[in-house]
C-alpha cells in the first residue's frame, strides 16, 4: 500500500519508468542516435557520390553526340549527386529507427528512442535549412546552365533569348504533320525528304513547325526538343561532336496515329553530308519545283492534311489558304 505524502515524496508510484528517466536524464544519450545516423549517412554519401560519378555518370542519356545532349547529360549529373545524399539521408533514418527502435529491441508494448525519436528541433531545423540551401542552389545552378548552354536544346520561338556564336550555322526545318516528320534543307535548294541527315561539328539551327495539329520534334540523341505548332517558327539549336544514328519522335499526343510518328536520322561526316546533300537537290529538283517557295511557316491545303482544323477540300484544292502560301493568300489567287 502507498501513501502519499504532502511533499510529493512518496512511494513507488512516484518512481518514473526506465526508458523515460534514461531519455531524459541524459542530453548525451538524447544526440547519440542523431550522431550515428549522421556518421553513418557521411559515409554512404561520401562513398556514392564519387561511384555514380565516376562509373555511372557517363552513360546517363541522352549521351555526348551534341554539345546540347552533353550539357544536359552534365547538367542530370549534378542534380543527381546533389539528390543522392538526401535520399540516404531519408533511407539511413528509416533503417536506424526500424532497427534500433523496433518494439522487440526495446522489450516493450510502445517502444521508443526515447523523446528523440518522436522530434528533435535541432534535426528539424537542420533539415529545413539543408533542404532550402539545396532547392536553391540547384535553380540557380539550373538558371546559370539554361542561360550559358543557349536554351540547352529546347525550342525557344521565332525569336531565340540565346544563340550560339557560330558564324556558320545549317539551318533545318522540321515540317510535322500526321503522322510523320520531313525535312527541308533551305541552302540547298529547299528539297523537302523524310531523311534528316545533318554533319559532325557543326552547329544546326532545327526550325520546328507543323503542317496541321501540335507535334512535337523530339531528337533523343541530339537532346533536341521543340513543339511543332501550326503557322509557328520555332527555332532550337545544337552543335554536332559524334557521328551516329538518331532516333526522332513525336512526344505530343496528335491523334490516333501518335505513336507510330517517329523514324531515324544520322550525324556523318562533313564530306558525307556535302555528297548526300547535293546528290539529294539533284535528284529531287524536279519535285523541289511542284513545292511551294521555301518558308519557315506553313499554311496546310485541305487535302487530308488538316486534321480537321481547316475546311474540307474542293479538287484539288479549296478556297482557303494553301500549303507554303504567304499568309492572306487563297487558292484562287496562285
Amino acid at each position: 500500500m502507498t501513501v502519499d505524502h504532502p511533499d510529493g515524496d512518496g512511494g513507488d508510484a512516484a518512481a518514473p519508468a526506465g526508458p523515460v528517466a534514461s531519455s531524459t536524464g541524459s542530453t548525451g544519450k538524447e544526440s547519440r542516435p542523431i550522431l550515428h545516423m549522421v556518421a553513418i549517412w557521411l559515409v554512404l554519401s561520401a562513398v556514392a557520390d564519387p561511384l555514380f560519378y565516376i562509373f555511372v555518370g557517363p552513360h546517363i542519356p541522352p549521351g555526348t553526340m551534341t554539345s546540347s545532349a552533353q550539357e544536359n547529360q552534365f547538367d542530370f549529373n549534378v542534380l543527381l549527386v546533389a539528390a543522392i545524399p538526401v535520399l540516404i539521408a531519408v533511407w539511413v533514418y528509416l533503417a536506424y529507427t526500424v532497427v534500433m527502435w523496433r518494439a522487440t529491441r526495446q522489450k516493450a508494448a510502445e517502444p521508443a528512442g526515447g523523446a528523440q525519436a518522436r522530434s528533435h528541433l535541432g534535426v528539424q531545423i537542420g533539415w529545413i535549412i539543408t533542404t532550402t540551401v539545396i532547392v536553391l542552389a540547384l535553380f540557380t545552378f539550373g538558371t546559370v546552365e539554361l542561360v550559358t548552354n543557349a536554351g540547352s536544346g529546347g525550342g525557344e520561338g521565332p525569336n531565340p533569348i540565346w544563340t550560339p556564336t557560330s558564324a556558320t550555322i545549317l539551318p533545318v526545318q522540321v515540317i510535322a504533320q500526321q503522322w510523320k516528320f520531313t525535312y527541308r534543307y533551305p541552302t540547298f535548294g529547299g528539297f523537302e525528304t523524310q531523311q534528316l541527315i545533318i554533319p559532325n561539328h557543326t552547329t544546326i539551327a532545327f526550325h520546328v513547325t507543323s503542317l496541321d495539329v501540335i507535334h512535337d520534334f523530339w531528337a533523343y540523341q541530339l537532346s533536341i526538343k521543340a513543339d511543332a505548332n501550326p503557322q509557328q517558327d520555332n527555332i532550337a539549336y545544337t552543335t554536332t561532336r559524334q557521328t551516329g544514328s538518331v532516333t526522332v519522335r513525336c512526344d505530343e499526343l496528335c491523334g490516333l496515329w501518335h505513336g507510330a510518328m517517329f523514324n531515324y536520322g544520322k550525324v556523318v561526316s562533313k564530306g558525307a553530308f556535302m555528297a548526300w546533300a547535293k546528290s539529294t537537290e539533284a535528284s529531287t529538283a524536279a519535285n523541289t519545283k511542284l513545292l511551294p517557295p521555301f518558308a519557315y511557316t506553313y499554311v496546310p491545303d485541305a487535302n487530308g492534311s488538316d486534321g480537321g482544323y481547316y475546311p474540307d477540300n474542293v479538287d484539288p484544292y479549296s478556297n482557303a489558304e494553301v500549303y507554303g502560301a504567304a499568309p492572306g493568300t487563297t487558292s484562287a489567287g496562285k
